[in-house]
């Protein structure tokens, strides 16, 4: 099946997002082995072209634009999970911090957050937020050492 861009959809005025798990993944490919969580409304996954190892998505299952369509206990649940996710990439990865951005831009573009970790030999600031990205090298053990913090905190 040919892959399809984003960009494509986007002018077309369809969400690559609901396309993409709507047509078995053609446009951002599958990510089943990089899952980490998910359950009825949200789900959490490393990113395929990270800016930094151990950068994670927490996305809507539902399509909103962004978080003012986002009914509120939704909101509440995606800012808990995401806080206690934080709290494990920081401890898994040896992270210094974990930078919580949301970048939806339009009313094509799908609610999720962005975790991205900040080493300690990295700059601080805003720069982190666009830092170059790079390939997936996928940690089978980190991998298994977060859903097991996850499996202890959501049963």
């Amino acid at each position: 099946m040919k892959k399809i861009s984003p960009e494509i959809l986007i002018n077309q005025g369809i969400c690559p997002t609901c396309y993409d798990k709507s047509h078995d993944h053609i446009v951002f490919g599958d990510n089943k082995d990089k899952m980490l969580y998910e359950n009825e409304l949200f789900e959490c996954f490393l990113v395929s072209n990270p800016r930094a190892i151990g950068h994670t998505i927490i996305s809507s299952k539902k399509h909103y634009k962004d978080m003012l369509e986002i009914p509120g206990d939704l909101c509440e649940s995606i800012f808990l999970f995401a806080k206690e996710m934080m709290i494990i990439l920081k401890k898994v990865y040896k992270a210094e911090s974990i930078y919580l951005c949301t970048m939806c831009d339009g009313p094509m573009n799908h609610f999720h957050l962005q975790l991205i970790p900040r080493y300690s030999f990295e700059k601080r600031g805003s720069k982190n937020f666009v830092k170059e990205r790079k390939e997936y090298v996928e940690d089978k053990e980190k991998i298994k050492k977060i859903k097991e913090l996850l499996n202890n905190i959501y049963k």
